[in-house]
């Protein structure tokens, strides 16, 4: 984690706010039941279950070495995407990175009448997801394997409608940017994108400024770690950074 990274976090610390500080009836009520739900969950503990062992196991680990350890985001962030997920009931649900099915089994769980279309780049990051799918009990995925621009392009064209899109696993801004771009033919005032590692690096941040500034969306919430963007019609254009 470098300088600028943590530079970048302690600004933003300064500038967020609680649930107190939003004005926003929409934010107010989504911070509040869903970002500041801290309350335990048994379905946390079983996906956590699984991570253990997937760090635990020796054999894993040396396949999957380095790149585990950046993929596999936080149990607190994770959670509070399976929230966003559970808050929003999405129909359909595209993620790009899915932590080795961690990622991937948050976003199931939360929405089990869904089906998550999740997008993979290598066949041993493919099998080790199917696997710890399998594990967690998790039957409501799709497993799409090839160069993410892609499978993403593809799955945007077949999509009738855009409920919700979990864009991570790629920190790099012409690609956020083209999946943005990509993601604005279908949106609609109901469509969710969860933008994962918007502070990474400068062209991230870049990148997420180009996000919030476009026409099509009406409402960003800055999370550091996530950046959330919604759409929904009727709203007066309004940028948010909250603390979590």
């Amino acid at each position: 984690m470098g300088f600028k990274y943590i530079s970048a976090y302690f600004r933003h610390r300064l500038k967020a706010k609680t649930r107190h500080g939003t004005h926003s009836p929409f934010v107010y009520k989504l911070a509040d039941e869903v970002i500041y739900d801290f309350s335990s969950k048994k379905v946390y503990e079983e996906i956590e279950a699984q991570r253990k062992k997937l760090l635990n196991d020796d054999k894993t680990a040396s396949k999957v070495g380095k790149r585990a350890k950046n993929d596999l985001r936080s149990p607190r962030l994770l959670q509070l995407v399976f929230r966003l997920v559970a808050y929003h009931q999405p129909k359909q649900l595209i993620e790009i990175g899915t932590g080795f099915g961690i990622t991937t089994a948050y976003l199931a769980k939360a929405c089990v009448n869904a089906n998550v279309l999740a997008l993979v780049d290598t066949a041993e990051v493919a099998r080790l997801t199917k696997q710890n799918l399998a594990t967690i009990g998790v039957n409501n995925t799709t497993l799409e394997l090839g160069k993410l621009e892609e499978t993403f392009k593809m799955a945007i064209a077949k999509t009738t409608t855009l409920d919700l899109v979990y864009i991570g696993g790629k920190n790099d801004k012409d690609f956020s940017l083209t999946a943005f771009n990509l993601c604005l033919t279908k949106a609609n005032e109901h469509t969710v994108i969860i933008f994962d590692q918007i502070y990474w690096n400068e062209e991230m941040q870049s990148a997420w400024q180009t996000i919030k500034n476009h026409p099509q969306v009406s409402i960003t919430i800055d999370l550091f770690w996530l950046g959330l963007v919604y759409f929904r019609k009727g709203q007066a254009k309004e940028h948010f950074k909250l603390k979590f």
